[in-house]
């Protein structure tokens, strides 16, 4: 049986992150990037699909489990009949090859360990060649080879697919695994193998220690607010400063159901909200980096901007399906790549729109060509954005004329007036507002529903979506509104049990044409406090907000949903876009920590 999604803490290098559970099991790994396929993937079968557990002998989940303060190092220890050992996890913040390190050290009398490593290279299906070279072991398939290392000599113990090492650990010693991928081609040890581990920690350490040093939030929730940056930081592709929205793929929205996704790829839908976040928290070389990320992989034909990306900019993200695994409790199919590329959204215009005109206004040099580029996504969506898409959610049906859609169509425009005027660059601008005058007109008429008093989710239909919490932030709106008012009453019809589903569902088939139910997500649950705090309801949005809180596992992870029926995290995790919601949120609640960072938006019609 899979552990709980909540089990799991993540460790990362910033080009790709591991899983690892109470058990001390490693049981989802791609190497040598997020989106390469797995060689530890029994996260999404069974231990047959491969796995890394360093513990007792004896089994079981960890007694207690934290990160080293400030950092991504994990420390889980387990009290035994004979001893209390504990076990230290970490990935170094990538230097040239990926290298997972996890050093186990007596605490009080003696602990029977055991260490059992089974590698299954393609998505948990290739079973390598493995042999055994000077004192380490290497397991090799096609183009990967991973070796395996230690303070002493290695050996295979096991059987010819699984490594196994059984040793005991007494008080004051310590023993140190090391796991590092190279390609195959390479007949000798990689370089991280001869790194003493105690060296390696401390680097690892000090690197987290300074980056959080960083954060300039004071606010009551710092060891939260602090979690989510790092693990923001965790889930960026250091190279090109992409973020991914998650480290997994296929964790189901509805366990059993066929709502299983690939998230490790970078999202439009999520640069304003992280350039925000990063620029809030005093993290301005992230985003900048985001920034430039931005500029490459949307550059080109503006009718081919993607909703998605590769996290080095690619835009094939082909979507297959992988038979071989069970699926996560059985969630079916288990899927790589996304089709989402293939959709059409209007909302990630104004999200691109937002995310150059904050750069713009927090002092970010921009690129020679962001102009052109301000221009030629202008042109189209002047053209376009009166024709329906698939929404901000990338619902897999029919195309609407989704409200937050033209809400960001909206965004665009203003934001592009904006940048015009901060640069002299006026041409188009009366252009510019023209559209933005003739979509929020329309928005007011055809989006608002006055017998509910409250936006819905597309024209014409009475659905409701809690992407409309966003009109204050965005700007469309000024909070104080009474249809804003009205339609955060509204959209209390989305909550269960203290949290927010993403918009109102039918039967056994969504909206979506999708069988199963979704739970609540993390992030409209965040969204729905911080809409309560803008409209003059600080006590309630507090309690909201804290609601979430108590929700994130024991090492302060969230996912992208949350069952309130089974107390469960649910979907892919960590979800990036549920820890910019956290801090954008907490920032929006602790007046003493806001600071100016972004667009100043005016409200319209």
């Amino acid at each position: 049986m899979n552990a709980y999604i909540e089990d799991y803490a993540l460790l990362s290098d910033l080009e790709t992150a591991a899983l690892v559970g109470r058990d001390g099991s490693v049981d989802w790994l791609c190497l040598p990037r997020f989106d390469s396929p797995a060689c530890l993937a029994a996260l999404l079968g069974t231990e047959e699909n491969g796995f890394w557990q360093v513990a007792p002998a004896s089994g079981g989940p960890c007694t207690r489990r934290a990160y080293r303060r400030d950092t991504l190092v994990l420390d889980s220890v387990w009290e035994t009949g004979t001893g209390t050992v504990r076990v230290t996890d970490f990935m170094p913040p990538r230097a040239q090859l990926p290298c997972l390190v996890r050093v186990v050290e007596g605490l009080s009398g003696t602990v029977a360990m055991r260490s059992e490593l089974r590698l299954r290279f393609h998505q948990g299906r290739v079973v390598p060649w493995a042999r055994d070279i000077g004192d380490c072991i290497i397991a090799v398939a096609g183009p990967d080879a991973v070796w395996l290392g230690a303070d002493g000599p290695v050996r295979r113990d096991g059987t010819e697919d699984t490594t196994i090492r059984d040793f005991t650990v007494p008080a004051g010693r310590r023993l140190a695994l090391t796991l590092v991928w190279a390609p195959s081609h390479r007949p000798t040890p990689p370089a991280p193998l001869a790194v003493p581990a105690e060296t390696a920690l401390k680097e690892t350490s000090d690197f987290w220690q300074r980056w959080s040093a960083q954060c300039r939030y004071e606010g009551p929730w710092r060891d939260a607010v602090v979690r989510s940056l790092i693990t923001l930081k965790a889930l960026t592709y250091a190279p090109t400063g992409g973020i991914v929205s998650a480290p997994t793929t296929s964790l189901p929205g509805c366990l059993g159901g066929e709502r299983n996704w690939d998230y490790r790829f970078c999202w439009l839908r999520d640069s304003a909200l992280t350039l925000s976040c990063l620029l809030r928290s005093g993290y301005r070389e992230e985003a900048t980096a985001w920034l430039d990320w931005l500029m490459r992989a949307v550059a080109g034909d503006p009718a081919d901007l993607q909703t998605v990306y590769g996290v080095k900019g690619q835009r094939l993200l082909q979507e297959t399906e992988a038979p071989w695994l069970e699926g996560y409790e059985g969630s079916r199919p288990v899927r790589f790549g996304n089709s989402a590329v293939n959709g059409f959204q209007l909302d990630v215009y104004g999200e691109v729109m937002d995310a150059l005109c904050l750069s713009l206004r927090a002092g970010i040099p921009m690129p020679a060509h962001a102009w052109d580029l301000v221009e030629a996504l202008m042109g189209f969506l002047q053209r376009h954005w009166r024709e329906p898409d698939e929404g901000l959610w990338q619902i897999r049906g029919p195309r609407r004329q989704f409200v937050h859609s033209k809400v960001m169509a909206w965004v665009a425009a203003d934001r592009a007036v904006r940048m015009g005027e901060l640069l002299g660059r006026n041409g188009s601008s009366d252009l510019w507002r023209a559209m933005r005058d003739e979509v929020h007109r329309q928005v007011c008429q055809e989006g608002w529903d006055p017998a509910q008093g409250a936006f819905v989710q597309s024209y014409g239909a009475p659905e409701l979506d809690a992407a409309a919490l966003l009109i204050p932030r965005l700007g469309f709106l000024p909070a104080g509104d009474e249809r804003v008012q009205g339609t955060v009453r509204a959209l209390r019809r989305l909550g269960h049990k203290g949290f927010f589903r993403r918009y109102e569902q039918g039967g056994a088939i969504g909206v979506d044409g999708l069988e199963g139910r979704e739970s609540t997500f993390v992030s409209c649950s965040l969204w729905y406090a911080h809409a309560l705090a803008a409209t003059g309801h600080p006590r309630q949005a507090r309690e909201a907000f804290e609601r979430v809180l108590a929700v994130r596992n024991d090492v302060g992870l969230l996912a992208e949903q949350w069952d309130p029926d089974t107390g469960r995290q649910l979907g892919n995790a960590p979800k990036a876009f549920s820890h910019i919601a956290l801090v954008e949120t907490a920032f929006a609640l602790s007046p003493a920590a806001r600071r100016p960072h972004g667009p100043v938006t005016r409200a319209r019609g």
